[in-house]
């Protein structure tokens, strides 16, 4: 038998949650629990995610969630373990993509994963009012406290270089560790949580209408994709569907977000190397996506236009005409500036063989994007498990196998082109009809992914009797990267450092909620 038909026979014998749409939630014990985590140190499941909150029966008491694909399929199941107490066996051990959602867990709601090797605060840098915000929340005094980075042993000699939080551009804050020896990184660890924002506790009674405009800033950058991620979960909790014209507005609000990002970051990175030219015609055509974006659609970003039940615009004639010229131009230019990247040996030098991430610890992460892609791991969640418009076309998910900054810019350059034209045909193959549905107020559980341009979103609610939010965990495809990112400068030069970190451009904001 295989891993994956183990766990769903292991699965079907216990309770499942009716009101969990569109995939099963089933609700298991202990033993159970223990069994899922050995089946996962032997198989191809994909972790997506794991979160708590307070038992709906039983408001003292609370209960852990955790997410998982099976990578062969579009398989997806939502496990639940009520706890008697303040833990719960760690998932980290065998996905190590799990270690600081388990550290969050532990600082919002005071659960601590047992078995785990890390449980050092990760949100909590000792300037919050209360312990454990999202439970018990007693008041204590505030005292900043300093954090624990871990250790790099040599028998040559090491230095330290801290960077951050504070940083040169203006730009999210973060902290980098780096031991060094010499030029030569030994180790690199991040400290984030310098923009906590309590957007999990703030969604907590809220309409959904107002909860989707909280998930569009948790990343102002992937604005729609969240957002998108949030409504497709709220739709699928109260059992709707939104109109197909809407549908594929969204798709095209979709693409154009993925285009616009993936041409800074090429730019960025080529700038990074000491090529400016790049990123100055980079930012330029992205300039002229996001003014036509202002002008079509009301915002550069596209922000809250997409709601709950449809999108907040329509576009006419006119505005297709915008869209599709804009597509041609795009187009045009990124193929020249492609083209000079091809031809420019001094840049090539500095990307190819820089940063090297393994598709084994790809997938331990659970990682997708373009990280994953470019280490020759086909997740797209566009595709897998897929969701519309998607699956009426045929498009292609680039993949490369080096795994290094060279590779995460073929495949950006590669999705543009892709994009491009899935936003051409959205466009001209627009349907008619309404741009928005009404949603039925009542209870209900949903979940959706969704291909943001650094991979997969996964978005769960839970919506109270009235259908306010009573829950609501929304996971950026961050929270995965940001440890390959530590791997995969090791053995490199600190001066590579730019062009790792920006060829994986990880969300400050988005990992901490």
């Amino acid at each position: 038998m295989t891993e994956t038909n183990y766990l769903l026979r292991l699965l079907k014998d216990f309770p499942l949650v009716e009101e969990h749409r569109p995939w099963a939630r089933r609700i298991v014990d202990f033993d159970a629990w223990m069994n899922i985590i050995e089946v996962l140190a032997v198989s191809d499941w994909d972790f997506l995610g794991l979160w708590a909150e307070r038992q709906t029966q039983d408001n003292d008491r609370f209960q852990i969630h955790m997410s998982l694909r099976d990578a062969e399929n579009t398989t997806v199941v939502v496990i639940t373990l009520p706890l008697d107490g303040l833990s719960y066996p760690a998932v980290s051990g065998v996905r190590p993509g799990a270690a600081r959602l388990e550290r969050v867990v532990a600082d919002l709601y005071g659960l601590v994963a047992l078995g785990a090797e890390d449980m050092r605060p990760w949100l909590d840098h000792g300037r919050w009012l209360v312990n454990h915000p999202m439970a018990e929340a007693e008041a204590r005094e505030v005292v900043p406290f300093g954090y624990d980075f871990l250790t790099a042993d040599s028998e040559q000699a090491l230095h330290q270089i801290p960077v951050g939080p504070v940083h040169a551009g203006i730009i999210e804050p973060g902290h980098f560790r780096f031991h060094a020896n010499g030029e030569t990184v030994v180790r690199l660890e991040e400290r984030l949580g310098y923009v906590h924002k309590g957007v999990q506790a703030l969604m907590e009674g809220k309409t959904v209408q107002e909860a989707a405009k909280l998930a569009g800033r948790l990343s102002g950058d992937s604005t729609v994709a969240h957002a998108l991620a949030f409504v497709q979960a709220a739709e699928a909790a109260v059992g709707i569907e939104a109109p197909p014209r809407a549908v594929w507005l969204r798709a095209i609000m979709a693409e154009i977000e993925r285009v616009a990002n993936h041409l800074g970051d090429f730019g960025a990175v080529c700038n990074d190397a000491a090529f400016a030219l790049m990123l100055s015609h980079a930012m330029t055509l992205k300039e002229k996506l996001q003014r036509m974006s202002h002008h079509v659609f009301g915002h550069r970003l596209m922000m809250d236009r997409i709601i709950p039940g449809g999108v907040a615009v329509d576009i006419n004639k006119e505005a297709a005409r915008h869209i599709m010229a804009a597509a041609r131009e795009v187009r045009k230019g990124f193929q020249r500036l492609s083209d000079l990247y091809d031809d420019t040996p001094s840049l090539l030098d500095r990307t190819v063989g820089s940063g090297i991430t393994m598709a084994s610890l790809a997938h331990r992460f659970g990682t997708g994007g373009v990280v994953a892609r470019a280490a020759g791991r086909a997740i797209d969640a566009r595709k897998n498990p897929g969701y519309a418009p998607y699956g009426e076309l045929d498009f292609d998910v680039p993949i490369e196998i080096d795994g290094d900054v060279h590779c995460r810019l073929m495949i950006r350059a590669a999705e543009i082109k892709e994009s491009l034209a899935l936003i051409e045909r959205f466009t001209d193959g627009l349907p008619t009809g309404p741009l928005t549905r009404a949603l039925p107020r009542h209870a209900g559980e949903g979940m959706a992914l969704v291909e943001g341009f650094r991979g997969e979103i996964m978005t769960w609610l839970r919506l109270d009797a009235d259908g306010l939010v009573a829950r609501c965990f929304p996971r950026d495809p961050s929270w995965f990267q940001w440890p390959l990112l530590e791997a995969c400068i090791e053995g490199n030069i600190v001066a590579d450092f730019p062009l790792c970190n920006k060829s994986f451009n990880c969300s400050y904001s988005g990992v901490d909620l």
